[in-house]
């Protein structure tokens, strides 16, 4: 059993209850970080919410559920510590935790229906980050990038 952060803006929300169904279903403790409405809400903020819940280790993983994905995954590869990957088929699901050590995955509900979800999301939550050098050298790799970035991010808002 994992504990699984979820979140969806606006556009993710008709398809948001069906991912923490099936979440449940295979036995996982859920955190719904919203929308828990239709209403119009900007996904980065949906974002921000699920990731700090990743980062405080509230949560092992989490799932965004937006329009296409595109933009949660955008907004959650800001956010140093997160690594998050949009997933549409069952290879990507899973070659993401794999190889690059994904913990967010994004998926859009107009991309996506509900038949694919739980296929998605089992084999994200099953697959286990590879042993292999050449996979944690990439990912370390990655970790030193945030922070060399954020340093010159810092350098240049300093001017």
């Amino acid at each position: 059993m994992m504990k699984i952060a979820v979140g969806g803006d606006h556009a993710g929300f008709p398809l948001k209850g069906h991912v923490i169904e099936v979440l449940k279903e295979l036995g996982h403790e859920v955190t719904d970080c919203g929308s828990y409405t239709p209403e119009p809400i900007d996904f980065p903020d949906i974002t921000k919410i699920v990731c700090e819940k990743v980062l405080a280790q509230e949560a092992d993983k989490a799932i965004l559920v937006c329009g296409t994905g595109v933009g949660a995954s955008i907004a959650a590869n800001k956010i140093p510590g997160i690594r998050s990957s949009v997933c549409h088929d069952i290879y990507s699901s899973h070659q993401c935790v794999e190889h690059d050590d994904v913990n967010v995955m994004c998926i859009g509900a107009q991309i996506i229906g509900p038949a694919l979800v739980k296929e998605l999301v089992e084999s994200f939550l099953t697959a286990e980050f590879s042993t292999e050098t050449e996979f944690r050298r990439r990912v370390e790799k990655l970790s030193i990038m945030e922070v060399e970035y954020a340093k010159q991010l810092v350098e240049v808002n300093k001017k």
